[in-house]
């Protein structure tokens, strides 16, 4: 039977294990000198109990600072802006919790840039990286290299599934690229024609992930439809509205753009000045994004929550190191959809 108090202690974990203080406390900071059947009993009793562990109270008795660092790309985009405002606003909630965050901005679609970066945090012994990358064998392997040295890694916004890394932050990427293509096929007042895929970057697993949930879905249901070969921008808005002309020339009776982007400037921009009117799917509520949207440029975004982001991956990286459990469904970063008629209050 299970017992659930108001507010377990460590006394009650200790009476209800038949175990010492002691013991508990070794378990609690995943400590040696307890044998495996004793552990399996007191972590029951904490399961049976309820019992949430009071972290900052512990952190502060053993004058524990966690240090957690976000690398992540310096590209000139909203998205990655709206990210780090988010940081420095936990930031400031979370000094009192005795724990820094930092960041570090990468070079952009440079994967030696973050090798450089994990080398450097692992040499400086942070206690957990944050870290949006591409998926190399050379970021791959640095994520090794972080491991080995007792660092904990959690995989930012695009998962990176080849490495070593303990969690991965973020939405489910094929899910997204099937969601705009339901939207899509549903949205076009046709049963033929060709949609265009823009993407950032050909290596951002995320990127990936999108398409294949995006093909999948259209050859399915919408098989009418051609969707092109992918178009990599890297956020340049100047490339955007450089290629764009040329594209809507080669491709006549283009019907659709998924705009797999985490900066839209360009694509804005050009749509204003066109002609064509495609059907638009995009992604990341930001500034940009929302006056595409209330502008008519856009008809849809998918977005996620860059501050659920930034939380879970804070929780996720402090419960690793203390080797406690975690909430799933509260690490979980859902799916939003923004339509003109649904945006929330700026």
């Amino acid at each position: 039977m299970t017992t659930t108090l108001s507010k377990p202690t460590v006394n009650d974990i200790a009476r209800h294990a038949g175990v010492s203080l002691a013991t508990v406390d070794r378990v609690l900071n995943a400590r040696a000198g307890v044998r495996p059947v004793t552990r399996e009993r007191v972590n029951r009793a904490i399961v049976e109990l309820g019992y949430v562990r009071d972290t900052a109270a512990a952190n502060l008795a053993r004058n524990r600072v966690y240090r957690f660092t976000f690398v992540f790309p310096d590209s000139p985009s909203e998205f990655y802006d709206s990210l780090e405002a988010q940081i420095h606003s936990q930031s400031d909630a979370l000094s009192n919790e005795r724990t820094l965050l930092n960041i570090v901005r990468t070079q952009a679609y440079d994967s030696q840039s973050v090798v450089e970066a994990l080398d450097e945090l692992a040499s400086q012994g942070v206690d957990g990286i944050a870290v949006n990358a591409p998926e190399t064998p050379a970021v791959r392997d640095a994520i090794g290299r972080a491991r080995k040295a007792g660092i904990v890694v959690v995989a930012l916004i695009s998962d990176l599934p080849s490495s070593f890394r303990d969690h991965f932050i973020g939405i489910d990427n094929r899910s997204a690229g099937q969601t705009a293509a339901q939207l899509m096929g549903r949205f076009i007042n046709a049963n033929e024609g060709c949609i265009l895929f823009l993407t950032s970057s050909r290596l951002a697993r995320d990127h990936l992930e999108r398409r294949h949930g995006f093909d999948a879905v259209m050859s399915a249901r919408f098989p009418g439809f051609k969707v092109l070969p992918t178009i990599e921008v890297r956020d340049d808005a100047h490339l955007v509205e450089s290629i764009l002309p040329n594209v809507f020339k080669t491709w006549n009776g283009i019907a659709g753009v998924y705009a797999s982007l985490s900066s839209n400037h360009g694509l804005i921009e050009y749509l204003r000045q066109s002609v064509i009117k495609p059907i638009v799917i995009a992604h990341e509520l930001t500034p940009a994004s929302r006056a595409g949207l209330q502008q008519g440029v856009f008809d849809a975004l998918i977005s996620q929550d860059t501050g659920h982001i930034v939380r879970s991956a804070v929780r996720l990286m402090r419960t690793t190191v203390e080797s406690v459990p975690h909430n799933a469904l509260q690490e979980r970063i859902r799916i939003e959809i923004f339509l003109k008629e649904n945006l929330p209050p700026a």
